[in-house]
């Protein structure tokens, strides 16, 4: 990240969601109310992201939700608005952050002081997840039959295989499991455990 859209980041439009965002994950979002349709234009307009955060009291639309203080930087990679009134995005997921403080506008539009998290380390798939990439590269070879347009898969590439960050990630996103699980998930600072909690899982129910 630039030095540039971390100063941008530091004070931050929140989009609180049913769901969780993972760094590197890719999210459609139909955007109507007019608070988060502001919010959009004005990050497209200045290339800077927003941050997703999952909703622990309340709802996506009317009054301003309560949110998780751990979320993620979206950035807006494509957009179209085929129905009037309605704004369609595809966001990308980068950067987890913290909210230190939280202020609603008169419009409902909630805009947070945060600090960014380090990013993952860097850590190899060890031999003993191998069958954990192995399924991964399935579930996308078959998506990849399914949706031939890159750009539309849910899944973005370049894949990252050898990355345990990536695969615990890509993996989380696709579990069928509670947000709140999701969310912990997130958070976790090893990626390596973070895989290792997703092996488990699968083991458990027979899939690996």
């Amino acid at each position: 990240m630039t030095q540039n859209a971390g100063d941008a980041a530091r004070r931050l439009p929140i989009f609180p969601l049913g769901t969780v965002l993972f760094p590197g994950g890719r999210l459609p979002l139909r955007i109507f109310e007019a608070r988060y349709m502001d919010m959009v234009r004005a990050c497209m307009k200045e290339s800077t992201p927003f941050g997703i955060c999952r909703i622990t009291n309340g709802q996506e639309v009317g009054q301003p939700a309560e949110h998780e203080a751990i979320g993620c930087l979206a950035r807006i990679a494509d957009w179209d608005m085929a129905q009037a009134g309605v704004l369609q995005i595809m966001v990308h997921g980068d950067q987890r952050f913290r909210v230190l403080k939280r202020s609603v506008q008169t419009n409902g539009a909630i805009i947070a002081n945060i600090e960014l998290i380090n990013d993952d380390p860097l850590t190899a798939v060890p031999t003993t997840m191998a069958a954990c990439v192995s399924l991964l590269r399935e579930i996308l070879t078959d998506l990849e039959a399914k949706q031939p347009a890159s750009e539309q898969r849910l899944i973005a590439e370049p894949y990252q295989f050898d990355s345990c960050a990536w695969v615990s990630n890509r993996f989380c996103e696709l579990l069928s499991i509670p947000s709140s699980a999701k969310q912990k998930l997130m958070e976790l600072e090893d990626p390596k455990i973070r895989l290792s909690l997703v092996q488990q899982f699968l083991e458990q129910r027979k899939v690996i």
